[in-house]
């Protein structure tokens, strides 16, 4: 064997990488992050393996060619395999399932390509030029231990540049340091190369290159931060990696054959080599496809239980009922669609919190599921609102339906208290409707029925549900207009002091009039101007135009008082005091001629804030009276706090027997507050109020709402008053008693 020149450039190399190796490594002790932790120990382990083998070499001076190149080729070798595993564990390298396989694969095909073509084009022809042979000789050690770290470095190469391509942002720290270990890899190999056929300088020149490698490595290691995290998608097939390379193999083979004729066995074996690896690469892209539409598939269903299942109770959702009513519900079997809604529910979210409030919905889906039968759909389509398809006849789902209302109307245990409410429902058979548009609004249509009854009930379909709507969106969509359009009107019904039968106020009273629908009731528009805010401008036109009226009057001599309703909307502006002193005060109107009517129920509603906006009416002169007294909504207590002027009995206790009247009568007087009965229809019921000590009346018996200029005739003559019968001796009253009768 050759013995290998003792040069001064092995040595000196050898203790640079190593100071510089010391250098490098000592930050790479501690990572930043515990992701790091392992290829920071991979690449201190790699560096560190190279240099030792590298002093290895250096310290075995004259020994044989063999011996000494011994340390240092498997130092190398196993130097860039350990490089090579710390760079494939990098953040954003390799992450994905198999990613570490397939880059490594990738560039073993990309070296096999460099390694065919060279040795095609050069290599062979260089041995049979200098050693007299086409293939290298086998039992000499220099074979592998040369050869073997050369495959190395083709692959290293090969490998760092796939995965320096395919990293993920920020991907310059890992670019640089897939350079790095694709530099120590060629460097090495090279200083290996020339440590048998190198003289000193070149050596060292080498030393200095591995040196440099080792260090811009280690540099750039510690800038690699952690990856952008993004969708795992398809890996690609690497066809378009090998593409290229498999190219140029094809065409150094025809070469060769066009130049020898034929071709060699290692060119075969590594041809070979090369088909293996793109099949076996081939079968990974394969593989990954197949996890990846699995995915997919799995994501596809996640997604679509997702889009029609409501998140919060696990029913569907308004998505997924309406999918099943467009495929089976019109036209398919018979079937039947609940819309079920919980009374009540904004309390609870707004009392106790909508944390409460979700607990209530997952308990109440999970009711729906335990009292439905298998096939039937339950779905929360928003809220507190939900949906049921049941498939059966309406009178089956009338006996589901009422046994949900036992079931939702149970209680609800929260947090260690209990939570009560209960439920409308709404049904609509599939037979009623020719579409599922139609279905959907018979099934709300008959729910609004169900609140409007009184809730916690079932209403059933029925066409004049669809009647009564047409005509309230007809009333409320012309109601719109009529005060532009001047429709309205008002009348006005007197009220009269007995027994002179003189009449000493009346009682404004709105009318409507629509030039296609005719005369529509007060009964009826004005619920619906209530509900709709319109009841607001009702009210102030109203007042403008009674005002107006009562000015005429008052410059006509005569000396009325008007009496005008008012809704509870009006009591809650805080300016309504303010117009109505400027509506006063622009007709010049005495204030205390001008009776606001406020009805028992709406001031029970809310009888802190309507008390001080009365008080403040009262205060500028404004005569206050509380209509409809006797429904059953005032106190005592609530009575006293009131500050109000009139009392005005309900026409519902005017037909009672006289005591009862009488009560109310003495109640008024202790609280000194004057007392109307209205409603007086019938001679006996004006000798009931006359009887009991009632002074002012208000009824048909002595007269109809009437147009203003028929009121003015009423004011110049006296109206008849009937001459009750003597009363009869009813013996003492016990007002309390009365009070606690009624």
């Amino acid at each position: 064997m050759d013995p290998v020149p003792i040069t001064v450039g092995l040595p000196l190399a050898a203790l640079i990488c190593a100071a510089l190796a010391v250098v490098g490594v000592a930050p790479l002790r501690r990572a930043p992050v515990s992701r790091l932790r392992t290829p920071y120990r991979l690449f201190a382990a790699g560096i560190g393996v190279g240099v030792l083998g590298l002093l290895g070499s250096a310290a075995v001076g004259g020994v044989g060619a063999a011996v000494r190149l011994g340390p240092f080729a498997v130092g190398h070798a196993v130097s860039v395999v350990l490089l090579l595993a710390g760079l494939l564990r990098l953040p954003g390298a390799a992450d994905q399932r198999g990613a570490a396989l397939r880059h490594a694969l990738d560039g073993a095909l990309l070296a096999a390509c460099a390694l065919h073509i060279t040795w095609t084009l050069f290599v062979e022809h260089a041995l049979v030029r200098h050693a007299g042979r086409a293939t290298p000789s086998l039992s000499d050690p220099r074979t592998f231990l040369l050869g073997v770290p050369l495959l190395v470095a083709l692959a290293a190469v090969g490998i760092a540049g796939v995965t320096a391509g395919r990293a993920r942002p920020p991907r310059a720290a890992l670019v640089l340091t897939g350079v790095g270990v694709a530099a120590t890899a060629m460097t090495g190999l090279c200083l290996l190369v020339s440590t048998r056929y190198a003289d000193g300088p070149v050596v060292l020149a080498f030393g200095l290159g591995y040196a440099v490698s080792l260090g811009l490595t280690a540099t750039a290691l510690r800038r690699v931060g952690p990856a952008v995290q993004t969708e795992a998608g398809l890996p690609g097939s690497g066809i378009l990696v090998a593409l290229v390379p498999v190219g140029g193999v094809i065409i150094a083979a025809i070469i060769r054959m066009a130049v020898y004729g034929s071709t060699d066995n290692i060119s075969i074996l590594i041809a070979t080599v090369i088909g293996s690896l793109i099949a076996v690469r081939q079968m990974l892209a394969n593989s990954a496809a197949r996890r990846y539409a699995h995915r997919l598939a799995e994501r596809e269903a996640v997604f679509k239980e997702m889009a029609y299942t409501d998140a919060l109770t696990g029913l569907g959702n308004r998505r997924q009922l309406m999918r099943v009513l467009y495929e089976n519900a019109v036209g398919g079997p018979p079937c039947v669609l609940m819309a079920v809604d919980l009374d009540g529910f904004k309390n609870i979210n707004d009392m106790r919190g909508h944390d409460v409030g979700d607990a209530v919905l997952v308990e109440v889906g999970r009711r729906l599921r335990a009292n439905l039968r298998p096939g039937d759909v339950a779905t929360r389509l928003g809220g507190d609102e939900f949906a049921v398809l049941m498939w059966g006849r309406l009178e089956e789902a009338m006996r589901v339906a009422e046994r949900l209302l036992a079931v939702l109307g149970a209680g609800y245990d929260t947090d260690g208290s209990a939570v009560f409410l209960s439920a409308s429902i709404g049904l609509a058979g599939c037979a009623t409707a020719d579409d599922v548009p139609s279905l959907l609004h018979n099934a709300d249509l008959s729910l609004r029925f169900a609140k409007q009854r009184g809730k916690s009930r079932v209403e059933r379909y029925d066409a004049a549900y669809d009647r009564w709507m047409r005509r309230r969106t007809t009333v409320e969509q012309e109601l719109r207009g009529a005060i532009e359009r001047e429709e309205l009107s008002l009348v006005y019904q007197p009220i009269v002091s007995v027994p002179e039968g003189r009449p000493v106020g009346v009682e404004a009273l709105v009318r409507w009039h629509h030039p296609k629908l005719g005369q529509i009731s007060p009964a009826e528009f004005i619920p619906i101007a209530e509900e709709s805010g319109l009841v607001t401008r009702i009210d102030r036109w109203v007042l403008h135009h009674a005002c107006h009226q009562l000015s005429r009057w008052i410059a006509d001599g005569h000396d009325p008082w008007v009496s005008v309703n008012i809704s509870i909307r009006e009591l809650h502006l805080s300016g309504y005091v303010d117009e109505v002193v400027e509506v006063l005060r622009a007709h010049r109107v005495p204030p205390q001629q001008l009776v606001l009517e406020v009805t028992e129920h709406a001031v029970a509603l809310d009888l802190d804030e309507v008390v001080d906006r009365l008080a403040d009416l009262r205060a500028v002169g404004v005569r206050i009276a509380l209509d409809d007294f006797g429904a059953g909504y005032s106190s005592l207590g609530q009575l006293r706090r009131l500050p109000i002027d009139l009392l005005k009995i309900d026409k519902s206790l005017v037909g009672e027997p006289a005591p009862l009247v009488g009560v109310v009568v003495g109640l008024g007087a202790q609280l000194g507050l004057s007392v109307v009965a209205e409603g007086v229809t019938e001679r006996a019921q004006q000798e009931i109020v006359q009887s009991a000590g009632c002074r002012l009346v208000q009824g048909e018996l002595f007269g109809r709402a009437m147009p203003a200029e028929h009121v003015e005739l009423l004011f110049a003559t006296e109206i008849p008053v009937p001459q009750p019968r003597p009363a009869q001796d009813m013996g003492q009253v016990d007002s309390a008693h009365e009070m606690r009768q009624s």
